[in-house]
């Protein structure tokens, strides 16, 4: 170190992988100089060296997608711009399958580059055995190549953005340890090291896998577990410069020209069963290490690369890497001001990616912390998607021998993880199980997704067309919107807020008004200053000073955090999240007044019990809370029970809703119901990024309301200069194809946006979807309906019909009847 630490830095940066040198160059080309980067050993030492340097653009979503080809396009440039060799070479990638579902996956990841604009192009077996002369082909199925994919040097790369960063001001540390994180008041205020103390006003968590280590430091969840990763370099073969990298995903491996040694392959692979690793935390002085070879583990990727490419038996291994790399239970990066503490951000959990992800992830965060909130959708690796117990070692542990794989294994829709399950259950999931229940899991909760019929196994056949549930959940569908369904919806996130000034405080934050008589329902959002949706719920009015907020199960610690920091200070209003004290289970269809109604005395006519109502009934032998409210679209209540007695009214729910017909219904029917209405979802219809006024939430915004709710100014100045973009319901032409989310509408022969969500609708006898048209010009009411639609699914484009109405009761009466 050739100068004393500082006393002071606005910001600190921990940890000079790739991520925090990209954080620090960014930092610098927003404006920011007083940045301090502090690395306890070495520039790369952890992770980054002996990374593999694949510059690829293939994932299976948007945001990721918008991630990595950054990195294409700042690598292309870096070394010119900072004299520091990168060793980028822009080879273009074959991406190859061997099976019919893997090239419906390559399919599908084709038409989401393309609605990115990222050059890509489906190629014959016969082309991709040309660009890879060495490559056996007889096998395959068909391949994708991308002409501006590339590979670089790891570490070079990382040294030349920590280069553009001391250029633009910041300080660069190494062998500095940083040993506690300092707090006041809920806030950053500083780091404590091995060489003295920092003030600061924002850390930056880029400790690769002492990540999680570091967020324990000051009581932040960093969910990442080490795993080994292996791979190796053969002899020198004859492999020409400039020749594709290449992956063959359903053998879980890949190859590029080795950078070093002439002519060689290096070639590494992702294993389904993986070895989690540093169980008892992660050695300080692991700097530029590896750890002992495991051939047995590994020669199952050697067998399946020799078979690819045969040559590579006669060349030999040259080298044999085995080091360390962290990975999340989700696969997805971890991003974000973390909910814990303040000014305190988290840029980690790449997934073995962290090469081509660098740049993305750098460039976000810092964007985040110098503009106050994302420049782009980062709901999939927001670090607030996590819930603590996800940061426990034991699970992180048994989760990291699945995710490792899952990196080249199979992105099924609706896919599920195996490891690490059963952890949040309702009371009444064993009665579930017992019908058949096939669950899913979301933020630790299993919830029933389908359920299967007669003698059937409720497990999973994945494809991307019609899974083996289609039926099923098509039967409750219909059942649903024929008799009556019963769901269970515990994993609703439940919270109160209640002290004299609630009332005041929930208006300012809620778009909508809430200042309602008790027992009234407001779907509302919350909005960022920006008009952009930070959360999509219900507010219910209990009483004068009590309200409770419902959102999904997903958002729970996200709408939590963001309801509780939007408190201001000195204000007599207390957050509460009581989501476990209650189960909550929804009676929904056209005859679920009639079923409610012969276990109750309550009256449930729609003259005494309107939609939006809340009060307590009696129900058996329990009082619960009914909410009169859907999110299927037909007439329907949510009934909150206190834990203890779900069962019970569960039980008389079952035994009298067999005189009605009713049904028992999970997730992936509610999802089918609720696009079919066109009811929006948090993280995929809705984001921070959206407004109510281009996702068509007008009536769910109060501007007349006399308080000045977050937001509203920026909604009023979007009015009045007009929207660029709008949410649109689409309904295919042909009944055939499935839309799944994700896939590119096309607008009079141009892509103009994508679906963001997208299904069967069972009752319309199509595939539905919605997703946003874009238009710089300006979009409204007639331009959308005066152009012709595609939507391409899989590679290939079908008609569709665009509104801004749903294709099922567009007039709300079902449920208002």
């Amino acid at each position: 170190m050739s100068a004393p630490l500082p006393h002071h830095a606005q910001i600190i940066i921990i940890g000079g992988g790739i991520v925090g040198c990209s954080v620090a160059y960014h930092l610098t080309k927003l404006g920011r100089k007083d940045v301090v980067l502090l690395e306890q050993g070495e520039l790369t030492g952890g992770t980054t060296w002996h990374a593999a340097g694949l510059v690829t653009q293939l994932r299976n979503s948007h945001t990721l997608i918008e991630i990595v080809k950054y990195g294409v396009d700042l690598y292309s440039r870096l070394e010119a711009e900072t004299g520091q060799p990168t060793g980028f070479d822009q080879t273009g990638s074959i991406t190859v399958a061997r099976t019919e579902g893997r090239m419906d996956e390559l399919k599908k990841i084709t038409s989401l580059a393309r609605a990115s604009g990222i050059e890509i192009e489906p190629i014959t077996i016969r082309e991709a055995g040309e660009m890879w002369p060495l490559m056996r082909t007889d096998d395959l199925v068909g391949a994708i190549h991308i002409p501006k994919d590339g590979q670089t040097l790891p570490a070079e790369t990382a040294k030349a953005m920590a280069k553009g960063a001391k250029d633009g001001g910041a300080s660069i540390f190494e062998g500095v340890t940083v040993t506690g994180i300092r707090r006041s008041e809920g806030a950053v205020k500083g780091v404590s090291t091995d060489q003295g103390d920092i003030e600061c006003e924002v850390v930056v968590n880029c400790g690769g896998m002492w990540a999680r280590e570091i967020g324990l430091m000051c009581g932040v969840a960093v969910p990442l577990h080490a795993a080994e990763h292996m791979y190796l370099v053969t002899n020198p073969m004859g492999i020409p410069k400039g020749i594709r990298s290449l992956r063959d995903p359903d053998e879980q491996i890949y190859f590029r020209r080795d950078l070093e040694e002439e002519g060689a392959i290096l070639m590494g692979g992702f294993e389904s069963v993986a070895k989690p690793w540093g169980m008892n935390g992660i050695p300080d002085d692991y700097i530029f290490s590896l750890l002992e070879p495991d051939w047995e583990h590994f020669k199952v990727f050697w067998e399946s690369a020799v078979n690819r490419v045969p040559a590579m038996k006669d060349a030999g291994i040259n080298r044999f890497y085995v080091s360390a790399e962290s990975f999340t239970p989700d696969n997805r990066y971890i991003l974000g001001e973390a909910p814990e503490l303040k000014n305190f951000f988290v840029a980690a959990g790449l997934n073995s990616t962290g090469i081509a992800a660098g740049a993305g992830t750098g460039r976000a965060i810092a964007e985040w912390i110098v503009e106050g909130h994302p420049t782009m959708d980062l709901t999939e690796v927001d670090i607030r998607r996590f819930q603590g117990f996800q940061n426990g070692a034991g699970y992180l542990h048994d989760r990291a021998v699945e995710t490792v794989g899952t990196l080249y294994g199979m992105h099924w829709p609706h896919l599920q993880y195996e490891t690490a399950r059963d952890v949040r259950r309702s009371p009444i999931h064993d009665r579930l199980a017992a019908l058949g229940a096939c669950f899913g899991e979301v933020s630790g909760w299993e919830r029933p997704n389908w359920y299967a019929s007669h003698e059937a196994e409720p497990r999973y056949e994945y494809s991307f067309g019609r899974q083996n549930w289609f039926s099923d959940s098509g039967e409750e569908h219909r059942a649903v919107r024929e008799a009556v369904g019963l769901f269970d919806q515990t994993s609703f996130a439940k919270f109160l807020i209640q002290g004299r000034d609630a009332e005041a405080v929930m208006q300012r934050i809620c778009a909508n008004d809430v200042g309602v008589p008790a027992g009234r329902v407001v779907y509302t959002t919350m909005l960022n200053r920006h008009g952009g949706i930070e959360a999509d719920l219900t507010v219910t009015r209990l009483c004068e000073d009590r309200y409770m907020v419902v959102t999904g199960g997903a958002g729970e610690r996200r709408d939590f955090h963001w309801i509780e920091q939007s408190i201001p200070d000195g204000a007599h209003a207390f957050l509460t999240n009581v989501t476990s004290a209650y189960a909550v289970l929804g009676v929904m269809g056209p005859k679920s007044r009639e079923l409610l109604s012969g276990l109750t005395g309550a009256d449930l006519s729609n003259e005494a019990f309107p939609f939006l109502s809340s009060r307590e009934i009696e129900i058996g032998h329990a009082v619960v809370r009914a909410t009169r409210i859907t999110y299927v679209g037909e007439l329907g209540w949510e009934l909150y029970v206190p834990t203890e007695f779900a069962t019970h009214v569960y039980d008389v729910l079952v035994h009298k809703g067999q005189e009605h017909g009713m049904r028992h219904a999970g997730f992936h029917a509610m999802d089918s119901l609720r696009v079919e209405k066109g009811y929006r979802a948090w993280g995929s219809d809705l984001t921070d990024q959206d407004t109510p006024v281009e996702a068509g939430l007008r009536f769910a915004v109060a501007f007349e309301k006399a308080v000045e709710f977050n937001g509203k100014s920026a909604l009023l100045r979007q009015i009045e200069q007009g929207v660029k973009k709008r949410l649109v319901v689409f309904t295919l032409d042909d009944p055939e194809p499935l839309l799944l989310g994700d896939e590119p509408i096309y607008r009079n022969g141009e892509v103009v946006g994508r679906t963001t969500s997208g299904t069967y609708g069972h009752t319309v006898g199509r595939s539905v979807g919605m997703g946003y048209v874009e238009n710089e010009e300006g979009v409204d009411t007639a331009d959308i309906r005066s152009g012709t639609y595609e939507i391409e699914v899989r590679a290939e484009r079908f008609q569709a019909t665009a509104s801004l109405r749903p294709p099922y009761d567009p007039r709300n009466e079902r449920v208002r009847s």
